[in-house]
């Protein structure tokens, strides 16, 4: 270990949220092991990290060498094996449980005693993903935001067995990275954050769906009257209007809470592809730079 506070990570997933938080550890001072099923993905997930420092740098927010031993602290694997030296495994993988369950299957008989496992899932339940393993207390969620680099909140989430050991861990490891933590004490569906902009979001657009008023003007009541930097149909278009309909089906479907029946017009959006900025329309259109 490169300093007594140092931990080894292992990343699971090299997607956009993985090599965030692979790039946040590596630049604390942790060596991270970053996993992914192809070579080509983790190809990808480390030019993001070197494009990501090299702006650091230009913007004078890291030095260059910081930013070359920070590469140097990450190494990648397809061998979900790799895991085996971790203190704290965090998965980033696809946001289905399934999914999910069959990573923590295998990082309950992979990762070592006392590795604390923890998921960077929105809104699934800690509790069903740490029924998957023999080792409850070890599972927490650790939900990151995006882009991981810049977004300083974290959401702790406590499964029901989730131990006060392990919650402690991660809230060092969160704000060593230097974030701030919220701690979530019951796992509910979407827990507080994807639940807030989910109900926001929804209400949203049965409000423009039933022609009460046009997104624009929906956006700056939100942005002027409520001090949010953004509005919620501009928030959907930003994460995607699929996102936000898969988060407030999980939520409805977990709580029968009408508050959370996505309008048909979220449906037929994504149903034709308008799902915000990165098909180029959603709630507004989004023309190519």
């Amino acid at each position: 270990m490169s300093n007594a506070s140092s931990k080894q990570i292992a990343v699971i997933g090299a997607g956009l949220m993985g090599a965030g938080i692979a790039q946040v550890s590596a630049q604390a001072g942790h060596p991270v092991v970053l996993r992914d099923v192809t070579e080509e993905a983790l190809q990808r997930g480390l030019a993001g990290i070197r494009a990501s420092y090299e702006k650091f740098v230009s913007k004078g927010r890291l030095s260059a060498e910081e930013a070359e031993a920070a590469l140097g602290r990450i190494t990648t694997t397809t061998d979900l094996g790799a895991v085996a030296e971790a203190d704290i495994v965090v998965e980033a993988v696809f946001e289905q449980l399934e999914v999910k369950e069959g990573v923590f299957r295998e990082l309950d008989k992979l990762a070592k005693d006392g590795a604390v496992l923890a998921s960077n899932t929105s809104a699934i339940p800690i509790t069903r993903i740490a029924a998957a393993t023999q080792r409850p207390e070890s599972v927490v969620g650790v939900h990151f935001f995006s882009p991981v680099p810049l977004m300083k909140l974290v959401e702790l989430v406590r499964g029901y067995k989730t131990s006060d050991e392990t919650l402690a861990t991660v809230r060092a490891f969160a704000e060593g990275v230097g974030k701030e933590v919220v701690v979530v004490n019951r796992d509910v569906a979407g827990f507080v954050t994807t639940r807030l902009i989910t109900a926001l979001v929804v209400e949203a657009a049965k409000l423009y769906e039933s022609g009460v008023a046009t997104a624009e003007d929906i956006d700056t009541a939100c942005r002027l009257g409520f001090g949010h930097p953004m509005g919620p149909l501009e928030t959907a278009d930003l994460t995607g209007v699929d996102i936000l309909l898969h988060a407030a089906r999980n939520i409805y479907a977990e709580t029968q809470d009408e508050k959370f029946a996505a309008p048909e017009i979220m449906a037929r959006m994504v149903t034709a592809g308008d799902l915000g900025r990165k098909s180029g329309r959603g709630f507004y259109p989004h023309p190519a730079k």
